[in-house]
């Protein structure tokens, strides 16, 4: 297994470990999928020159010059994503290290794993990766442990 833990996790730990590993994967979807977003948003606003407005005085939804955005009215939808991710990437990371710490990972492994949340679309892989090591590694301690009980 390439990261074991720095100290065995206790098996009374592993209902802990699954919660936090569900905790992690939804904030990795979700960050990813912001992140993505953002990405969109910034050729929007940088190569064509415009924001997205929902529900301003041009209609339903415009791209707007970001000069114009007050003057049009609405709701700015490009500076919410924009937020959004920036929230979700926060809870993206306490809930890498919730994993972390649970799983008795070395730091580095945080450091690694947050990097998911900068880099488009490696919240994706992390997340299928780490998902995999964990369920492996709670799926290799339950073998042990149910072979080592007495029968």
């Amino acid at each position: 297994m390439p990261w074991s833990p720095l100290r065995v996790p206790p098996t009374r730990d592993f209902p802990t470990i699954r919660r936090s590993l569900l905790f992690y994967k939804v904030f990795a979807y979700a960050t990813g999928t912001f992140l993505l977003l953002v990405c969109v948003e910034v050729v929007v606003r940088y190569v064509f020159g415009s924001e997205l407005v929902v529900g301003g005085a041009l209609g339903a939804a415009a791209f707007v010059p970001p000069e114009q955005v007050p003057s049009v009215g609405g709701f700015n939808l490009s500076l919410a994503v924009l937020i959004t991710h920036g929230y979700l990437f926060i809870a993206y990371l306490v809930s890498d290290f919730v994993l972390i710490t649970v799983m008795r990972y070395p730091i580095t492994r945080f450091i690694i794993i947050g990097l998911g949340g900068v880099v488009p679309a490696l919240s994706f892989v992390m997340e299928h990766k780490v998902k995999g090591e964990v369920r492996a590694y709670l799926a290799l301690r339950e073998e042990q442990v149910a072979a080592s009980a007495p029968a």
